[in-house]
């Protein structure tokens, strides 16, 4: 296989990935808009902070408001993070690579991407954002199944869920990172009901809400819900998982001693955290602690095959 098809599978699951999460992101703040009395205003410029792109952002928006921040994270082609510009980028990597995908899968990302070109008008009203975050994120799962379900599972299918998994992971730990940024103003009083709705809106947010329970079986609180989020080997979007399926996925490729060297750290900085005892800045200092290792191990793995 050619470095570069291997290159574009890897970046087209990327693309797919990130874009379904960012739209799961955005549902953090949205859920809790839902939850949280009209009095309690959100903030919004918190969710810019945590997919890195403050800079880029006020170079195209004077202020963070609701709007603002939508229109930058899934709408504006300037921000190549957007779920417009990742969809964009997964439609033209798979283009380039029809002969090695099915072609049904082909068809489907072509059709998410028309989907969210001609809807996107949607996102701007609150009663209607649900429903295009939700049917972006089901148009990534339905070409995420129908891969796995058509595709020889070969070398090109290892370097799909590599990157999807990557993806995965350093989305997901951005997501938990929106609890450890000022959403709420403080409330001294009511405080203890509002932890635990942020808490509930980041598990339902990665669809994890049901099966929470189902491990736990408690009321929602701060250190079960990091460490299911975190360290859990069997929910499919946790760290922990996402850092199996690569390490499994690196197995059956040649010449992984060194990626499977960078893989090692991070899963032993992971597995050595506390959850109970990551609290606010240590819980952010943590975050970025394990976005650093995901780097080490992107750069491992473009090294080695692209």
């Amino acid at each position: 296989m050619l470095s570069r098809v291997a290159s574009t599978l890897y970046w087209q699951a990327r693309y797919l990935e990130r874009a379904e999460n960012t739209a799961r992101l955005i549902n953090v703040n949205s859920h809790m808009l839902l939850d949280l009395p009209k009095s309690v205003v959100l903030g919004w410029e918190p969710i810019v902070d945590i997919l890195s792109d403050r800079e880029l952002f006020y170079s195209l928006h004077d202020d963070a408001t609701e709007h603002a921040v939508i229109s930058f994270m899934v709408t504006d082609k300037a921000n190549p993070s957007s779920i417009i510009s990742s969809i964009s980028a997964a439609r033209e990597n798979a283009r380039t690579i029809r002969e090695i995908i099915p072609r049904e899968a082909w068809e489907q990302i072509n059709a998410l991407y028309l989907y969210a070109m001609e809807s996107q008008h949607e996102v701007f009203s609150r009663h209607k954002r649900y429903n295009y975050l939700s049917k972006i994120i089901l148009g990534n799962q339905t070409i995420t199944g129908m891969l796995s379900g058509t595709m020889t599972h070969d070398d090109c299918y290892e370097f799909l869920c590599i990157g999807s998994n990557i993806e995965r992971a350093d989305m997901t730990t951005r997501i938990i990172d929106v609890r450890s940024a000022s959403l709420l103003p403080d409330i001294e009083h009511e405080q203890s009901a509002f932890d635990n709705i942020q808490w509930m809106s980041v598990l339902k947010s990665l669809t994890g809400y049901q099966m929470y329970r189902r491990e736990v079986r408690l009321r929602i609180n701060r250190a079960d819900v990091l460490k299911f989020l975190l360290q859990e080997e069997h929910f499919p979007r946790s760290l922990r998982h996402a850092l199996q399926q690569i390490e499994a996925r690196l197995e059956r490729l040649p010449r992984n001693h060194d990626i499977t060297k960078a893989l090692q750290g991070a899963n032993q900085q992971l597995m050595s955290a506390k959850p109970e005892k990551l609290k606010q800045d240590k819980l952010h200092d943590f975050i970025d602690l394990m976005q650093i290792e995901l780097d080490n191990l992107h750069d491992s793995i473009n090294q080695t095959y692209f």
